[in-house]
């Protein structure tokens, strides 16, 4: 008869332990997905800062969560209804509280696309009118996109899911002891971003109008001279926390160092470009070096020039 004497018995439960540690770690990490505490019953939900893939299946963003004793608000469901249950299972290692609303920041893939998973769990989705005619614009083209990018199986279960609420410039409600703020300054990165703001906790949630440790993207459906003016409007409010579009909380400070300042460097070393007669064949010799600590660097600061390029073209 095999004989187990007591330090075995605690050697085994030891290995034990750390065998469910490291199932538990691989798990999460397996997830793509990182959780900050931002400050009591805030959080946020930390994407990677690369492209989207079918790994990441397509959130490649940050997202925040808010814990009431009412339950659950999400800001921004995910890029797809896969992506969308991830974040849910991330949301569920820190309470068993329901999500009962869900509020889009504008209309990026990941702001939106996973609409349809936290409805069919009875969440209201709100978003402004801009944002949900944003999307509505490039449904097609962001579900193209993301079939290129996490492929037929990524999508499964994703469906075009738009706001049951909507608003113009503001929307307020409180829930749980707690006062949610949601403002739509105008086009920043997409036309209807919107940045959301908790008084009690001075916790801002700013979407796609801020980026860190990543270079933003002035894209197309973009609008860099009302993007200053959005973040402007964004940073009256003297947040102590920002919960970014991308990347982790941070500060006001960091915020407008990797954000503001490069927008504002942007458009005036584009002014000076066209005062001197530049064409956009040549737009490359700007120089902005000073922000190659940015991750995408190379891939955006070169497109960001040509965008800003025309717009002001037409300024």
């Amino acid at each position: 008869m095999l004989r187990i004497n007591a330090l075995t018995l605690k050697f085994l439960a030891l290995l034990f332990l750390l065998s469910s540690l490291l199932i538990s770690h691989s798990l999460f990490a397996a997830s793509d997905l990182t959780l900050k505490k931002v400050t009591e019953n805030v959080y946020a939900i930390v994407g990677e800062l690369s492209n989207r893939s079918l790994t990441n299946l397509g959130n490649n963003a940050t997202f925040g969560v808010v814990v009431t004793s009412e339950g659950v608000v999400l800001i921004d469901s995910g890029a797809t209804y896969k992506g969308a249950e991830r974040i849910h299972a991330v949301i569920k290692s820190i309470t068993d509280k329901p999500i009962v609303r869900v509020i889009n920041s504008g209309g990026q893939d990941h702001r939106w696309l996973g609409n349809g998973y936290f409805k069919a769990l009875g969440a209201k989705i709100i978003a402004s009118n801009e944002a949900v005619e944003d999307q509505k614009n490039r449904t097609q083209d962001q579900f193209f996109g993301l079939g290129n990018l996490v492929g037929d199986e990524g999508l499964k279960g994703t469906e075009a899911v738009y706001a049951d609420t909507t608003f113009d410039s503001e929307s307020t409600f409180d829930l749980g002891g707690t006062r949610f703020e949601i403002n739509h300054a105008g086009q920043a990165h997409t036309p209807g971003d919107s940045f959301i703001w908790l008084p009690q906790n001075k916790v801002m949630f700013t979407g796609d109008i801020v980026y860190i440790k990543r270079m933003l993207g002035v894209g197309s459906q973009s609008n860099s001279k009302s993007w200053i003016d959005v973040y402007k409007a964004m940073a009256a409010y003297k947040p102590e926390h920002i919960i970014p579009g991308h990347g982790d909380p941070t500060t006001l400070a960091i915020a407008n160092k990797d954000s503001y300042e490069y927008l504002v460097f942007l458009r005036e070393a584009v002014a000076e470009f066209l005062d001197n007669d530049g064409d956009i064949s040549d737009i490359s010799s700007i120089d902005q070096s000073a922000y190659n600590y940015l991750l995408n660097f190379d891939s955006l600061s070169g497109r960001n020039a040509q965008q800003v390029f025309t717009e002001m073209e037409f300024e």
